[in-house]
Formats: structure tokens, sequence, C-alpha cells
């Protein structure tokens, strides 16, 4: 298979490619941006794979940096962009199921990318835009189908995280998951618990986010990695609402809150729940903001004043969830209100705490408690937000 009309990605490349090639060396754009050429995808960056080892490479070009020079790996500046550049290597002896023990630069392609994870992932092109398929990817692209490359379980005792990668691609790509490749994840799905929380989550909101989400999800608790990632052992059965669910959300801090709302984690639980998973603190808060807000939905109309509390974020936010979740909410309605309201945060105000000390009302609690009746006075419309009104609500 050839490519006769690459995109401009791959063309600002080409020079780097063709640098390694007229030294005499093999090179090779590889993994997921050859996949998502083929595919029609976005590409966010380009990998190649070369024959020279480290040392060669950086001989050839001016600006360079390593990376991960330990493993092959230089990055080389060029023009305006970098490009990592990966020497052919075979990996052995993985004893923390995710970095290999020893690797091996050797002067074949087909060794190189038989230690790939997944078929569809094991593709290389050249400068001419020959598609060199050594492991059948072309037909799993072709058929929608993610599977290991070689020996299933070999591949995930490498790196336990291609399990999570497995039913990420199932999500991302609306592919089903090879037989043989879902057995090996049953089989060994213990070995995820190995892996760091930091990169687990990452594999798992991309999952989460998919547009093929649900399915992903299903096979997620089915083949028992849900089992091996934070405070969802034994949750399978509220986690099994997600597959079922009428959309998929489209943030993180949606498929957070809705995660929240199946496990029916109270308020002050979350917050420790969000950090098992290793989440900033900036999205548990907001997490926390969407949580609340959907409950008060799920309990009366929100006040104006409520809408302006939450900010128009949280408000769209919980409007998602609760429509995810098969909530009616009159979302175009609450939005709608909360653009019309007069201020829409504290900084609107005509007034601070500077400017009621300045009128005589002490420094303390009581003046906060004033702030925030004057506000509430000013969102309800009960008053104008100018100084003269505000005074005489103070007075009265």
């Amino acid at each position: 298979m050839k490519i006769n009309s690459l995109p401009e990605i791959f063309i600002k490349a080409l020079p780097v490619v063709q640098t390694l090639t007229k030294a005499g060396y093999e090179a090779y754009f590889v993994g997921g941006s050859v996949r998502d050429l083929l595919l029609n995808r976005h590409i966010h960056d380009v990998d190649i794979a070369t024959s020279a080892y480290p040392e060669e490479v950086k001989q050839l070009f001016e600006r360079s940096i390593d990376t991960g020079i330990q493993h092959g790996t230089v990055t080389v500046l060029y023009d305006d962009d970098s490009y990592e550049i990966t020497t052919f290597r075979t990996e052995s002896g993985y004893q923390d199921y995710r970095r290999p023990d020893h690797v091996e630069f050797v002067q074949n392609l087909e060794e190189d990318l038989k230690r790939r994870d997944f078929t569809i992932n094991a593709l290389a092109m050249d400068e001419y835009g020959n598609i060199h398929d050594l492991f059948n990817g072309l037909d799993d692209l072709k058929n929608g189908l993610i599977k290991a490359v070689g020996n299933p379980e070999r591949r995930f005792n490498e790196d336990a995280l291609r399990m999570m990668r497995a039913v990420r691609f199932m999500s991302q790509l609306k592919f089903s998951l090879e037989e043989n490749t879902r057995q090996a994840i049953c089989d060994h799905h213990e070995l995820l618990s190995k892996i760091s929380v930091e990169r687990i989550r990452e594999e798992f909101v991309k999952m989460c986010v998919g547009p093929h989400a649900r399915s992903a999800f299903q096979v997620f608790l089915d083949t028992q990695l849900s089992e091996e990632v934070p405070d969802f052992r034994g949750k399978k059965e509220q986690l099994s609402v997600f597959p079922s669910l009428t959309f998929s959300p489209s943030t993180e801090a949606s498929v957070w809150a809705i995660i929240a709302i199946l496990l029916k984690l109270p308020n002050e639980q979350i917050p420790k729940f969000m950090r098992d998973w290793k989440n900033s603190n900036q999205m548990t808060r907001k997490v926390e903001e969407i949580v609340f807000f959907f409950d008060l939905l799920s309990d009366h109309s929100p006040s104006d004043y409520e809408l302006f509390l939450a900010g128009q974020d949280t408000v769209m936010s919980a409007c998602d969830v609760a429509r995810i979740l098969g909530q009616p909410v009159n979302s175009e309605a609450l939005v709608d209100r909360y653009v019309a309201l007069p201020i829409k945060n504290h900084k609107e105000l005509v007034v601070d705490g500077s400017t009621l000390i300045e009128w005589g009302i002490k420094p303390g609690p009581s003046l906060g408690d004033m702030l925030a009746k004057i506000t509430e006075a000013v969102v309800d419309g009960k008053i104008a937000n100018d100084e003269e009104a505000i005074k005489n609500f103070i007075v009265e």
C-alpha cells in the first residue's frame, strides 16, 4: 500500500527522515501517526524509528535533546518543530510490568515493530509513502479490530497499562476487541494494579470521553479491569449503569461527576475519591461543584442566587450530567436565566468590603454577612447595582 498525498505534518518531517536515509540508515514514520493517517484522523505528532544509533542520530542534526537516550530515543529539533527519533530495539525483563530491564538496539524493522502493543500501531511508512505492514495491521484497521501483536499475554506482561490502552482505543476508534486479546486481559487483569494511578487515570478518562465509551466501559467491567483501580473494587453493580447511559460525557470533570454519582458518594467523600485517583485540587473542586448543583437540580428548581453562586460553567456541566443520566432538566432555560442575571460574579458588584467599612460598618463576620445579603438582593432584582440603592438597603 502506498500513500500518494501526505498531510503537511509528514511533509514538514520528511527532511528529518531523508537526512537519516541519505546517511545510509533506515528510517520510518511509525506508530499512532501512521494509524491515524490511514483512518483520516487528526494527527498530533509524528514519531520516527531508525536503524541509526542515538549517537549517530545526534551527529546528523545540529540540535537535539537526550530525552530517553538510554532507551534509544533522541528528540531532534528541526526548524520550529521537534521529533522523537528512536533506534530500532528489542526489550526484555519487565519486572515492574512497565519498563524493560534490558534494551538492545537492533538493525531490523521487524524486530522493532514486534515489541509494539497492537497491530494497528505496528505500522511503518517510509519517505515515499509506502506502508510496511508486518503483522496484518491493515486488515485489523479495515475490520475495526484491536489485536495484540504476537502473544497478547506477553504484551500485557511487558506493560500492563496496555490493557487499559486496549479499551481506550476501543472507545476512541469505535473498534472491537479481538477475542484472544480480550481473554488475555481477563486472565491477567490483576497486573493493572502494578501500574501507577496517574497512568491509569489518563487512559481511563480518554476511554470515558470517547465516542464509543459505553461499549468500552462494558469491556472494562467484564474483563475485571475495574477491580484493579482505586475505589472500584466490588462496585461493578453501581458502575454497570455507565454502559446504559443515553450519552457519553464530553469532559473530564463530567466523567468524575458521573462516577461519583453512580457510586453514590456523599459530598464529603468526593475529595478522598479524587485524591485516590491522583486528581488535582482544581479538578476536585470542579467535580464537587458539579455534583452539588446536580443534587440541587434533583431537589428543586434553583433560585437566581443559586445560579449565581454556581456560575455558568458549573450550571452547564451539571445540566450535561443530568441529561446523560436521564434526568429531565431544561438546560436552555437555566442558561437563559443565568445570562439574564444583573451580575455574574462578585467583582461586578459596585461595592466591596472596603466600601462598606468606609460607610461605617465594622470589619468582622457581620461585614461578610452584609456583603452576601447585598449580593443576593442585587441578583434577585430587589435592588439595583448602584451605591445609592445599596446604601438605602443597608439602612433598611
